[in-house]
């Protein structure tokens, strides 16, 4: 994946996702190069970052299950840095979703703080459907950031809602017309730009590491589970089915 990186401006970085060809899905490397650039990103002079999808399909369609599908401790460690899954960072992050936006593109929607949706944008969680855990973070996050029973509805039924009742139950601050998404991202990310820069960062700062105390307690049994799932012969078939695009049989 083509991951672009774009300054605006002396403080704002804009970042794109691009493999328009598998809606921007996210292989083990891209996660890797992902993780490389949030690292970067906190240590430059940015005072707030874009997060975007190129073209007008998908956001980020989750984690490219064509590829490598192997676990360890080396997978959880690319999916902790490029998901932002928890730690403590500095920088603002604003998520400008310009189409859909699944499985572990949710995830990774989850460690951005101020999001804003183009009308046509689905979100959802499908990796139930499939025989996946999901790794990135959702069992623990997600609940936190939406609630109980909205965060239960996305996660076990694994379907896909509309931009308008994700903003309903506050996955996303709101909907706009696709051509005003990324010019209100800017314009608050400007806003964002023109505060305090050490004040703005101390904020970001113990948010994220409140939300990283909160759940990295729980990472060893997230893994356990994680494992047990691809243990099963569920995670066999639902990663066949979803590979012959076919519903899965359990």
């Amino acid at each position: 994946m083509a991951l672009d990186v774009k300054e605006h401006g002396p403080h704002i970085a804009i970042i794109t996702m691009d493999n328009q060809a598998k809606r921007n899905a996210l292989s083990r490397d891209d996660l890797r190069e992902l993780g490389e650039a949030w690292l970067r990103l906190q240590e430059a002079p940015y005072r707030c970052l874009i997060l975007t999808g190129a073209g007008e399909k998908s956001f980020c369609a989750g984690a490219d299950l064509s590829g490598d599908l192997s676990a360890g401790p080396e997978l959880s460690e690319i999916i902790y840095k490029g998901l932002l899954k928890y730690g403590a960072y500095r920088k603002p992050v604003i998520a400008a979703v310009n189409g859909d936006c699944a499985g572990g593109g949710v995830e990774l929607l989850l460690s951005t703080d101020i999001r804003a949706a183009a009308p046509e944008a689905r979100f959802g969680l499908p990796e139930v459907r499939w025989g996946v855990y999901p790794f990135g973070g959702a069992a623990l996050r997600l609940r936190q950031q939406i609630g109980h029973v909205h965060a239960m509805e996305l996660i076990l039924t694994g379907q896909l809602i509309a931009a308008d009742e994700a903003a309903r139950i506050g996955l996303v601050n709101r909907v706009l017309p696709r051509d005003e998404l990324m010019p209100w991202a800017l314009r608050t990310a400007e806003a964002i730009a023109a505060n305090s820069p050490a004040a703005v960062q101390a904020v970001k700062q113990q948010i994220s590491a409140t939300d990283d105390a909160l759940n990295r307690p729980r990472e060893t049994m997230e893994q356990a589970l994680g494992d047990q799932v691809r243990a099963s012969p569920d995670f066999a078939e639902g990663v066949a089915a979803f590979q012959e695009k076919r519903p899965a049989r359990y």
